[in-house]
């Protein structure tokens, strides 16, 4: 009886995993499986997956595991690491790519020359380049030309200064209605602290500059244009809403953000906008450059395939689609100078996305950044409120 279990459980065992194999491999064609990891919201999933279904088919030989992750995506990549299941390719930034190459887990690559500068330096750690960019985010300051046009204040033009920017932000200023944007985050107000010639970090990493004067200086003219000037909306005024939310409603003349906003201006907003350079400090007009790109885990059994997909979605020909839909800066400059980018849809002037990557600074990110910005976020919030 019990030699007729084990001939049952032993047959039922194989059916098993036969099932199981066939389930994970249906055709059992021995294709080389190449696990991708990102994350992006709905649009940019619309993009990226024709793009691989392209790439499979131009590549017979292999199969995308595509990982999605829509949300607390770098936490889950932590873990995927520390279980040593860490993805063949891993969409990433400049903040966290210090984390993965100081700790050895990313594997080196070489991209041509087709690529901004300044993006590639962006995604290096210790003069070694460990992703692939796919797009330059900075900051530029959007604006609601019919706000402008009520109040009879003439748009702002290139070069324009703080003071000439706190004044326009001033005309502009009326009940329910706000000059400019205020966000608490790191991001929005590094481009003030730049434009003085501070910032975070020092370019070497070695020490925190935030408290230096020139940082100082520009940390507190945006912390006064809130509290002081009143051209920013305070917490309470803002309540709930986003920034982006308020500039649809007409509640924001000028918004400090970036391109990722476009395609979602372009669908919503009633009335007519553009874009311009962030006004002059005495350091000139500085923003942070912060990069996205694909990089290949140092574990990966499949490297030449994962290169092979790397290469795909930062082709010239991928990168095109990516920049139709007005959502990134497309990291490779001959995307980036073309129609594909330079089209004729709001908003008019998208060369200045381009312009800025010149005045712009790689952000300085050190392996504990995120440490820091948590710590300065608790000291600031009494400043900003």
């Amino acid at each position: 009886m019990l030699k007729k279990f084990f001939i049952i459980f032993g047959i039922l065992g194989v059916f098993f995993l036969c099932v199981f194999g066939l389930i994970q491999n249906p055709h059992n064609d021995n294709k080389t499986v190449i696990q991708f990891a990102s994350w992006g919201s709905k649009s940019e999933v619309d993009i990226l997956k024709p793009l691989l279904k392209q790439f499979e088919t131009e590549n017979p030989d292999i199969k995308i595991d595509f990982m999605h992750i829509p949300q607390n995506y770098f936490q889950k990549i932590h873990l995927l690491f520390a279980s040593n299941t860490a993805p063949d390719v891993i969409f990433i930034n400049n903040h966290y790519l210090p984390v993965y190459a100081n700790a050895g887990l990313l594997e080196p690559l070489q991209a041509d020359s087709n690529f901004y500068k300044k993006a590639l330096e962006s995604l290096s750690w210790g003069n070694t380049l460990y992703a692939i960019p796919r797009d330059i985010s900075n900051l530029v300051i959007f604006y609601n030309k019919d706000i402008f046009d009520e109040n009879n204040v003439p748009y702002p033009k290139e070069n324009w200064t703080f003071d000439e920017f706190l004044q326009t932000a001033k005309k502009l200023t009326r009940e329910g209605v706000w000059g400019i944007s205020f966000e608490e985050d790191a991001l929005f107000y590094l481009p003030y602290l730049m434009s003085e010639g501070g910032g975070i970090l020092a370019d070497d990493l070695s020490r925190l500059v935030i408290y230096d004067e020139k940082s100082q200086k520009g940390l507190n003219f945006y912390a006064d244009l809130r509290k002081k000037y009143h051209v920013a909306p305070l917490r309470e005024e803002s309540a709930s809403a986003t920034m982006a939310q308020m500039f649809l409603q007409g509640k924001l003349a000028m918004h400090l953000s970036g391109r990722w906003l476009v395609p979602k201006y372009r669908e919503e907003a009633d009335f007519d906008w553009d874009v311009v350079q962030f006004p002059k400090g005495d350091a000139g007009s500085v923003v942070p450059l912060d990069t996205s790109g694909w990089a290949i885990s140092k574990s990966s059994k499949h490297k030449i395939e994962a290169r092979k997909l790397v290469d795909f979605l930062a082709s010239k020909e991928s990168s095109q689609k990516f920049a139709q839909s007005g959502l990134i800066v497309p990291a490779r400059r001959d995307v980036a100078e073309s129609a594909y980018f330079l089209d004729n849809k709001m908003p008019l002037h998208s060369r200045v996305f381009l312009d800025v990557i010149e005045t712009s600074k790689p952000t300085p990110v050190s392996v504990d950044y995120k440490e820091i910005l948590d710590n300065l976020k608790g000291r600031f919030e009494k400043l900003f409120n």
